[in-house]
């Protein structure tokens, strides 16, 4: 994929650097070692986008309940740091029965908030700085006061998860290819970190300098805390130590050499989980054992991209376990599978084109009803509302304009 020094000077990584980049011309500006762009305005409707075409509708065609009436608040995490960049957290409202989103404002004072997470509780919002001193920002949401920023000791952040009982928070540095714990004081604010493991073994897989972590996440079970790491091919599996919050190495699954994993997500059973492999453009079944949070990954499969150019992003699990949505960016769709076995098989249905530019991140509303994507290239935020029976994804309206959208986070 071409020199990570170079693609990440002046503060940009190799997946920011990718995300400025169209198509073919994504690889081949890698492999020729060039100098980041500013982020383009590329069109929202894509000659590469394949699948059926989904088509705009008022109102969801599903059976379920809203979340209750009234706007829902959406946060959209961006990059500040190009010159077309966002400002800030983007502040945004939507409507359970419309999918329609309202833009509210701007969160100022948080640098590149590539990504956001919430507490259990709710009151309190997270992102992470993605900078090559990394660091990750908590805001109360109430008022939206900046309760106070922790370094995680590591370079480029790009993922951060809250420990399900909410005493700790977890941080993947894609840049160094370290994660981190930190303990979460009364107020939500991250106090300074209690661990910090840097992944030294394996060695980085083809075409890679180091290890890139890019995910670091709880077990359905409680149990383990795993991270996933693109540079060495490889998901690790830790034991947090819920007194102390420090980690101890229990497993590690391989991908084929050159997969580069990017995203795991679980299946609500517990029992299976599902990999994107960003640099090999495939997807893989995992099974995971809970009593020894042992991971076995299964053989790659399609992402549904077909020729040319992919990077799957994120795969997400609808509550009910019986559909699994994954994000193509280069492709612009998302990738419908039926899941079957009770977790243990994928079975790709087709492609819904995402309406946008390189699809970063993927995320429902809460009541399920609803597919947000955050499409970096574009600066849009596209809605769908989901069909619970056949799973079937409706584009709900015009997408949302947000500069650099790159994750959306509706609660």
């Amino acid at each position: 994929m071409g020199s990570e020094a170079e693609a990440s000077r002046g503060g940009w990584s190799r997946r920011r650097f990718v995300g400025t980049l169209g198509g073919a011309a994504a690889a081949t500006a890698l492999a020729a070692c060039g100098t980041a762009s500013e982020v383009s305005k590329a069109s929202s409707e894509t000659a590469g986008a394949r699948g059926r075409q989904p088509t705009p509708e008022t109102s969801p065609q599903t059976s379920r309940k809203p979340t209750g009436s009234g706007p829902h608040p959406l946060y959209v995490g961006t990059y500040t740091s190009p010159e077309d960049g966002g400002k800030g957290i983007g502040l945004a409202t939507y409507d359970t029965a419309t999918g329609r989103i309202t833009g509210t404002g701007t969160l100022t004072g948080v640098d590149d908030p590539s990504y956001l997470a919430v507490h259990p509780d709710g009151r309190t919002l997270y992102a992470v700085n993605e900078r090559e001193k990394g660091a990750v920002t908590a805001v109360r949401r109430s008022d939206r006061s900046i309760l106070g920023s922790s370094a995680t000791g590591g370079a480029q952040p790009c993922h951060l998860s809250v420990h399900p009982g909410g005493r700790w928070l977890l941080t993947a540095d894609y840049g160094s290819g370290s994660v981190a714990v930190f303990p979460i004081d009364a107020s939500g604010a991250p106090g300074e970190r209690t661990d910090m493991v840097t992944h030294s073994s394996p060695a980085p897989g083809p075409g890679q300098q180091g290890p890139h972590a890019h995910q670091f996440i709880t077990s359905p079970d409680g149990g383990h805390v795993l991270a996933v790491d693109l540079g060495t091919d490889t998901v690790y599996t830790y034991r947090l130590d819920e007194r102390a919050g420090t980690l101890k190495e229990v497993a590690q699954a391989h991908t084929r050499p050159g997969a580069g994993p990017r995203h795991l997500t679980f299946h609500p059973g517990g029992r299976y989980a599902y990999l994107a492999n960003e640099v090999d453009d495939t997807a893989a079944v995992c099974a995971y054992d809970p009593a020894t949070g042992r991971l076995t990954i299964g053989e790659p499969q399609s992402t549904g991209s077909g020729k040319g150019t992919n990077y799957p992003a994120q795969f997400v699990v609808t509550a009910n376990g019986s559909y699994a949505y994954l994000a193509n960016r280069g492709h612009n769709n998302i990738a419908r599978y039926a899941v079957e076995a009770d977790g243990a098989r994928l079975r790709l249905l087709d492609t819904v084109p995402v309406a946008g530019d390189f699809p970063r991140q993927i995320a429902f509303s809460p009541d399920g009803g609803l597919l947000f994507a955050a499409n970096q290239r574009s600066g849009t935020v596209s809605v769908f509302h989901v069909d619970d029976k056949s799973g079937d994804l409706r584009l709900a309206g015009e997408p949302f304009a947000s500069p650099v959208a790159v994750c959306a986070l509706p609660l």
